[in-house]
């Protein structure tokens, strides 16, 4: 027999056998759901039944003497992988497995199925369109921001493995003023030919542009202060200013050439801010020079983001452009069905979503999970100049993609909680409440780097492509220390997949709502709780399978009777159990805590019990299955996070 997920098997007949149960000794009442959990320790059997504890309520009798009497009616000689079961505790029924049996399953059915193991398909496959990274396109993707493609890949990656059909898409942020920015200083400066990575070079034009042009709107302001003696107004306006004045002198020792270039240009202009404005405009309204302009400047940005997510095996199915909703009716046709509902008002010249009123009018509240006295702010929809806001364009983005898909995840920073709840808001009131039960926001927290402050006005941020040069670099070092005897070519390329795996990794394996601290010490760790650690234990599994150099041919199951080895066992058993679960529940930091949890115990069984110098060839050979299993395993988990499972290190 060939299982997909063994402990579904076992779960199975032990259901089956309490149900059976009951109706021999209970045969009038009503068949109760029946749920069974691990058990922390195998000494206590390895599934567990507490169903005697409510049932014992309802009949007036004593849990533990329930568990008895349904105990006593089990007929062990039905199924295959029951060795036993026993009333425990004040009421707990407690399954044993036989576990020669089910280490025979186990093992077998991982080397029949392989590559395939644990990725138990869903009944119910979706189209489902998982939308990350979208960083904007004015700089190179950094530290913090890299968190979001690493979890959107093993997002796709688990609901793929899941029998979904997975579209990734990446939604380029393209109008508004900071686009403009950008595309203002590129122009100014005669848009020249990249000499280095582009999203690097554009983003050195965006930084620079962006300050000259916030000391030009400052001093403007505060000419004006002066004229209307506001004392108050002076005072903030020359705080504000003394910051950016000191912003500039960082940026001009940094890039002198770039910076004294667009000093000079951008001052040819007798107003910057009303330029970049008109710009803006000119874009939402379509207009050709203004198109191609921005276009070609965000182009160049993202030929750096493609090339960096190439580099970490990241792909994206669709590159969305936020101004392709704007230039067709798409945002207006959003507009108008707003208009028709109750919820927009007008004020002071600007239409606002009322989300508030949504809440309580269609008796969202409870569904969403907001307190009663939890007041939703409204939504600003458009600028008193007639254009858009980012969520408002997000909201027809969001109707098109339900166009394509039966689910969508967003994979966006917390901190944009409140837009994405607005947005799922609008598209209720719309009526467009299937899509809105189908809008996942997969939040996550924030990278933080222990003794650096980032600050895209200053400049001050750490590049992912540094992070992950730093990685392989350090990780080089290591190779050469542990594995000195190698090619020169093989160290360069271990140290690539390590260092880049364990950025991966590291970005990966804390839970989506905690925030990642990240630092070398951890991220790089061969000893423990890292993807290198993982890879050197993959390493370590498919090394003794050469040393083998034969096939398992005649495992005795049965001798598999170490405490160690029968954990291992059941870890591998459970794959499947764990994969569903980090699906269903969009928990990708649960594929890496079990790989770490897998490798712990593998290297600790490596360390005690002896595989290819056992007592016997049936024992070897059994231990053989189960070194190979280990290494198949771990590396679909690995897989499942987009890390490299290497046979050496």
């Amino acid at each position: 027999m060939i299982a997909q997920n063994p402990y579904e098997l076992f779960r199975q007949e032990c259901q089956t056998a309490i149900a059976g149960a009951l109706k021999k000794t209970l045969p009038d009442i009503e068949q109760p759901t029946i749920s069974l959990k691990k058990t922390p320790n195998i000494d206590y059997g390895q599934l567990a039944s507490s169903l005697c504890f409510e049932l014992a309520k309802k009949l007036g009798v004593k849990p533990l003497a329930l568990a008895q009497n349904l105990v006593a009616s089990v007929d062990k000689s039905r199924f295959d992988l029951i060795e036993k079961v026993e009333p425990a505790g004040a009421g707990y029924i407690n399954f044993y497995v036989d576990f020669a049996k089910f280490s025979a399953l186990t093992l077998k059915s991982i080397r029949k199925l392989d590559k395939e193991y644990g990725f138990v398909k869903t009944e119910v496959p979706k189209k489902v369109i998982v939308e990350h990274t979208s960083v904007n396109p004015l700089h190179p993707i950094h530290i913090g921001q890299a968190r979001n493609p690493m979890l959107g890949d093993a997002l796709a990656r688990i609901l793929q493995c899941r029998g979904h059909s997975v579209s990734r898409h990446y939604y380029i942020d393209d109008v508004g003023r900071q686009s403009s920015v950008v595309a203002y200083g590129y122009a100014k400066l005669g848009k020249p030919k990249p000499t280095e990575k582009s999203d690097l070079f554009v983003g050195k034009i965006y930084t620079v542009t962006s300050c000259i042009v916030e000391i030009n709107r400052l001093k403007r302001l505060r000419e004006k202060a002066c004229i209307s003696e506001n004392a108050d107004d002076l005072i903030k306006i020359n705080k504000e200013l003394d910051e950016w004045v000191s912003i500039a002198a960082e940026l001009q020792e940094k890039f002198p050439v770039l910076f004294m270039a667009l000093t000079a240009k951008i001052g040819e202009d007798e107003n910057p801010e009303e330029e970049i404005n008109r710009l803006n405009r000119a874009y939402e309204d379509g207009q050709p020079a203004a198109k191609e302009l921005i276009r070609e400047v965000s182009d160049l940005c993202l030929d750096g983001f493609r090339a960096t997510m190439k580099r970490v095996g990241v792909t994206y199915d669709s590159w969305d452009w936020e101004s392709d909703f704007v230039w067709t009716p798409q945002v207006n046709e959003v507009m108008t069905k707003l208009q028709a509902t109750p919820f927009i008002f007008n004020e002071k010249g600007v239409l606002q979503f009322d989300a508030d009123k949504a809440t309580k009018t269609l008796d969202l509240k409870g569904k969403l999970g907001l307190s009663a006295n939890n007041e939703v702010p409204p939504l600003t929809l458009v600028r008193a100049d007639g254009t858009t806001l980012y969520t408002t364009r997000d909201i027809a983005y969001t109707i098109w993609k339900f166009k394509h898909a039966e689910k969508v995840i967003n994979v966006i920073g917390m901190e944009q909680s409140l837009a994405q709840l607005q947005l799922k808001l609008a598209l209720y009131a719309m009526g467009y409440a299937e899509n809105a039960d189908n809008l996942v926001h997969f939040a996550y927290n924030l990278v933080t780097l222990p003794g650096y402050k980032m600050s895209s006005r200053r400049g001050h941020y750490i590049t992912f492509d540094e992070v992950l040069d730093e990685a392989v670099n350090r990780a080089y070092q290591e190779v050469c220390k542990r594995s000195p005897m190698l090619s020169e070519e093989e160290k360069r390329n271990i140290a690539n997949f390590v260092g880049l795996g364990a950025v991966r990794y590291a970005l990966v394996d804390v839970d989506s709502g905690k925030p990642v601290v990240f630092t070398w010490e951890r991220v790089l760790n061969f000893e423990t709780n890292s993807a290198p650690y993982v890879q050197y234990t993959h390493a370590r599994a498919c090394s003794i399978l050469r040393k083998a150099e034969r096939e398992a041919e005649n495992p005795d199951f049965a001798l598999l009777s170490e405490r160690l080895e029968k954990e291992l066992i059941l870890n591998l058993a459970g794959f499947a159990d764990m994969f569903i679960e980090a699906t269903e529940y969009l928990k990708p930091n649960m594929i890496a805590d079990y790989a770490n949890v897998l490798a712990d115990k593998f290297n600790t069984f490596y360390n005690a019990i002896p595989v290819l110098k056992a007592d016997s060839q049936g024992l070897i050979d059994a231990r053989i299955a189960l070194t190979k299993a280990i290494q198949v395993v771990m590396r679909n988990t690995l897989n499942l996070v987009g890390v490299t499972a290497p046979e050496r290190m």
